[in-house]
């Protein structure tokens, strides 16, 4: 017979075998081994749905079996009651861990079954793992190239992956439930368990640290500090979150990490909530990282099945609706009324609630969040009190006066060349007021204030984080983190593989490889390349938009609009921070996925390596994105100008920008104010809320339209881990951490050019919290809960950035305020002690004849008489002096005062920032006496069990030897009764 003729008789074999188990099994007779194990589920006979099924045993040529399956009922209104709309498994009492989901193809005519168990006795496709099966296309013979009924291999490839898998899983030890009759169609789940056994087998590997029976008392504050705790718990009563832990509590149960030799320690009184579904589904990640679907030499874990599209999503379930009336109360809802509602905006976060659910890291993250916004109160207000302080006092600034003093009639050169005519100084009257807002000595008082605050914000948040240490039983976390080792990454073990191959293939050595330098060189010349040509891709930027500036402020100068040349500044300004900071924005987007691309191509080997030096690339180059404009207006604009007749030209045709009368300060004011709230407004509001909003009605929309084949999917209703499936996932805390730490940057960095820049940031915190709170909340599938005692590297960078905002505020106050110029001319210059002259001091002479032929005024005449000396701000001699135009000797003085003041600030700074680091212990003094004390009782508790042990043992011995003795004294001969009792008796101690 042909190879077609064999296979079509197998079909049809197997179609009649098929055939007669099912009609026995509806007739009650034995030999349906298929329903052996599931009798508690009704079989449903095919003519009552419709359902047309052959299995076709040809397939088992090319390696794929068809595993067998149940098919039972769709879920009735009281199956979905008992298993909790999909928290539980059918029986009701098994808790769903976690979530496998994954796409497939219903061919027509075929429906696929709804529900498949697989209990611990029997695994589907269990025998295909001990087999080694064939890939599509590899080892078969020509036969099998004969036309065969319509199938999809790469499907098949995927659906046999998947079976090996979950046989290795069931084969771990966790229980499995399957749902491939879903209202989302072509979408099956695996509902993952955890038994009691798996917990306690996995808590004693990861050595989780759980509560033991013993309980001691916190010591309490005596005397004035307890006076003290009650009256602000008192007054901070109403603003604490209505959650049971937010309590304070006066005893605290004795951790110890979870041992089965030990579980004698542990209240076990309530299996079922001893381990909370944070800790259940961390279990189950670490057993689906380490379990492996393998063929041959081909080996892949959770990360490389969901990266290959052989599972669609792996996540955990919420725990229930968050919205409703009959809703059943879950941690869930608690904290969508408690923290995720702009009603409680005014109240803490509940942080102990917050880490339960999403576990340790994320709850450090709005911990950190909340300690920031709290610190910012007071910076605020200092913030604000100097800003008042320069309101109050800019009618009496003299520097400001004279500028706007008409009878002074000092005129000014022109700012463009033949375009532009004469002007008089009195004219940026306007801006010269408003720099004194900014550009006053409280200025410098706050620059310092936010340098110690900056220390005082890290010594804080290192003390809150020890707190939070001690009260979620993180304390000894380093050296557990130290024992047990990160599983590699799934990219980093294809790279070894596929080294071993190659190496392999040349010498037959199978000894085990890992990736050097070598075989990373060519990723790390490609960072290197690539960080080094988006640098200078802003830098090209924002050159560009200093050509925009300098070509659009010629252009409004030849306007015949008159008020067109009166606004030029303001709006070159206003047009070009708008250019800055849409590209500020997409830059960050594309600066991100760049940052991820190249932390890929390098193959770091752990999860933890991956986020650090993803972490450390997308900062720098949204940090050089960031603060580049800013960089440039607050010290290089208007140093490398010229002089009236000696300009500086870009391209022979652009003459160079200069700063506004007043000074550069004003203007890097209103670049750093649009830059910092347009990107928290923007990201807030299109991309932390609009984005998700518009995904989610996309979704939405695709699922009216979908159109299904069975009415019953229509009525019934979403099972919990359905409605999850349609949420996003979980991308990390990157971008939430960027976002604050960026921010943090404007904050100190040039806090001297604004000092409201921690009320905007305080009143962005303040939503932002809820914002990122509602979206965990409602928006997002539920994070992986995994711990960590700190936030990482972030806190490095804060570090960073702290130190380096007191040496550009040191420039900023020194070289792009008048700060040093106004002390040198009071102090070295001033006849009467006063300001009176500054500004005369400051300006140079320049007589008109000494300009270039073509560069001078067209309108020679514009202000009514003929100019013949002009003025500009730079030290230079005037053009009566020997040396004309040279660089005077009060420019040096300025300088040197200026560099000084950098060196003393930095050092003084420094200096007070490191003692309030010093002065301030890390870890607060009652903590550090509880962890002690929690030391002290776990020996006491070993001690009293070890003393038990020997107590038992010397009373085994003394009855021992009293059964000796009672040999020798009495006949050796004893009844079999007596002997009975006697050993009866032995073994009862031995039990003891």
């Amino acid at each position: 017979l042909g190879s077609g003729k064999r296979r079509w008789i197998k079909a049809q074999l197997s179609l009649s075998l098929f055939l007669v188990g099912t009609g026995a099994a509806l007739h009650g007779e034995p030999g349906n081994a298929s329903m052996k194990g599931s009798e508690k589920y009704r079989a449903v006979a095919a003519e009552e749905k419709g359902i047309h099924i052959i299995n076709i045993r040809a397939i088992e040529e090319i390696g794929y079996a068809q595993s067998e399956t149940v098919l039972l009922d769709p879920l009735s209104a009281d199956q979905d009651s008992v298993c909790k709309h999909g928290l539980y498994f059918r029986d009701g009492k098994r808790k769903v861990d976690y979530i496998l989901a994954y796409h497939f193809k219903k061919a027509s005519g075929i429906r696929t079954p709804s529900k498949r168990v697989y209990p611990n006795d029997t695994v589907p496709g269990a025998r295909n793992t001990k087999e080694d099966h064939q890939l599509p296309g590899k080892g078969a013979d020509a036969e099998a190239a004969a036309p065969e009924p319509q199938m999809d291999y790469y499907e098949d490839d995927k659906r046999f992956r998947r079976e090996e898998y979950e046989g290795n899983l069931i084969e771990a030890g966790l229980e499995l439930e399957k749902d491939d009759d879903t209202k989302l169609h072509g979408v099956g789940f695996v509902k993952i368990h955890a038994p009691w056994n798996v917990l306690c087998r996995e808590a004693e590997f990861l050595k989780l640290k759980m509560p033991t029976k013993k309980v001691y008392q916190i010591n309490e504050a005596r005397g004035f500090m307890q006076k003290l705790h009650s009256v602000i718990h008192k007054i901070t009563e109403p603003i604490k979150p209505k959650v049971t832990r937010s309590k304070i509590q006066t005893v605290k149960h004795l951790s110890y990490p979870f041992s089965r030799e030990k579980q004698h320690l542990f209240d076990l009184s309530n299996k079922d909530s001893f381990f909370d579904s944070k800790t259940r589904s961390t279990v189950v990640y670490e057993i689906l990282k380490r379990t492996t679907c393998t063929k041959a030499k081909y080996s892949m874990g959770i990360t490389s099945l969901l990266a290959n599209g052989v599972y669609n999503a792996a996540y955990p379930l919420h725990d229930g609706d968050y919205e409703g009336d009959n809703v059943e109360p879950n941690d869930r809802k608690l904290l969508c009324d408690e923290w995720a509602s702009y009603k409680v905006l005014y109240k803490y976060q509940p942080i102990d609630l917050v880490r339960k659910y999403f576990g340790e890291k994320v709850g450090l993250y709005f911990a950190w969040l909340g300690v920031y916004t709290q610190m910012l109160i007071p910076a605020s207000i200092v913030g604000v009190i100097v800003f008042l302080y320069g309101c109050a006092t800019v009618d009496d600034n003299i520097p400001s006066m004279e500028m706007c003093d008409t009878t002074y009639n000092i005129t000014m050169c022109p700012l463009c060349d033949k375009t532009c005519s004469y002007w008089k100084m009195s004219s940026a009257c306007a801006t010269a007021r408003a720099s004194h807002l900014f550009d006053n000595p409280a200025t410098v008082f706050f620059s310092v204030f936010m340098a110690l605050w900056a220390a005082t914000f890290m010594e804080h948040w290192k003390r809150r984080q020890m707190r939070l240490n001690y009260r979620w039983d993180l304390t000894g976390f380093e050296e557990v983190e130290g024992t047990v080792k990160d599983h590699p990454r799934a990219e980093y073990e294809a790279k070894v593989l596929q080294k071993s191959l190659r190496k392999e293939r040349k010498s037959k050595e199978t000894e085990k490889e890992k990736l050097n330098w070598r075989d990373r060189f060519p990723a790390y010349l490609t960072n290197f390349v690539s960080i080094i040509f988006m640098i200078g891709l802003t830098f090209a930027i924002v050159f560009g938009v200093i050509i925009y500036r300098i070509s659009t402020a010629a252009a409004l100068a030849m306007s015949s609009s008159p008020s067109a040349r009166s606004n030029v500044r303001v709006t070159v300004t206003a047009t070009a921070v708008i250019i800055n900071l849409v590209v500020i924005l997409i830059l960050d987007e594309v600066y991100g996925c760049i940052a991820r691309w190249l932390t890929q191509i390098e193959v770091p080997k752990t999860d933890k390596s991956f986020e650090e030096r993803m972490i450390f690339k997308a900062f720098l180059l949204k940090f050089v994105n960031a603060y580049t404009p800013i960089f440039y207006v607050a010290f290089f604009k208007g140093r490398f100008v010229g002089r009236p007749g000696d300009y500086v030209y870009i391209f022979h045709s652009f003459r160079m920008e200069e700063c506004a009368p007043g000074g550069c300060l004003m203007e890097l004011c209103i670049q750093l104010s649009i830059i910092m709230l347009g990107k928290q407004l923007i990201q807030n509001n299109l991309f932390e809320i609009g984005i998700p909003k518009m995904k989610k009605l996309i979704r939405y929309i695709k699922s009216k339209r979908q159109k299904y084949s069975d009415h019953d999917e229509h009525t019934k209703k979403k099972q919990r881990y359905e409605m999850d499936y349609n949420l996003e996932p979980f991308a990390g805390l990157t971008p939430e951490y960027m976002e604050m730490i960026i921010q943090f940057g404007f904050v100190t960095l040039f806090v001297a050019s604004f000092p409201l820049a921690p009320l905007f940031a305080l009143l962005n915190n303040i939503i932002e919290i809820r914002l990122d709170a509602k979206k965990f909340i409602t928006e997002l599938r539920r994070p992986l809960a995994v711990r960590a005692k700190d936030i990482g590297i972030w806190y490095n960078i804060l570090r960073g950035i702290g130190k380096l905002a007191v040496i550009i505020n040191a420039f900023v106050i020194s070289f792009t305020s008048d700060f040093i110029p106004r002390l040198v001319y009071l102090y070295m210059y001033s006849t009467d002690g006063t300001m009176h002259g500054f500004v005369n001091h400051t300006l140079s002479y320049f007589n008109i004849s000494d300009f270039k032929p073509g560069t001078e005024p067209n309108d020679q005449q514009e202000l009514g008489y003929l100019v013949e000396i002009c003025r500009y701000k730079d030290y230079r001699e005037p053009p009566w002096a020997e040396n004309k135009y040279e660089i005077s000797k009060d420019f040096w003085a300025v300088l040197a005062a200026r560099l000084a003041f950098v060196i003393v600030f930095q050092n003084l700074v420094m200096f007070m920032s490191d003692f309030v680091d010093w002065i301030i212990p890390d870890i607060p003094k009652d903590i550090s006496e509880q962890i002690h004390k929690e030391k002290v009782l776990m020996v006491e508790v070993f001690m009293k069990e070890e003393q038990g042990k020997l107590q038992l043992l010397e009373t085994w011995k003394d009855y021992e030897k009293n059964k000796g003795e009672n040999c020798n004294t009495h006949s050796p001969k004893l009844s079999r009764s007596q002997r009975g009792s006697t050993a009866s008796r032995h073994s009862y101690h031995v039990d003891v």
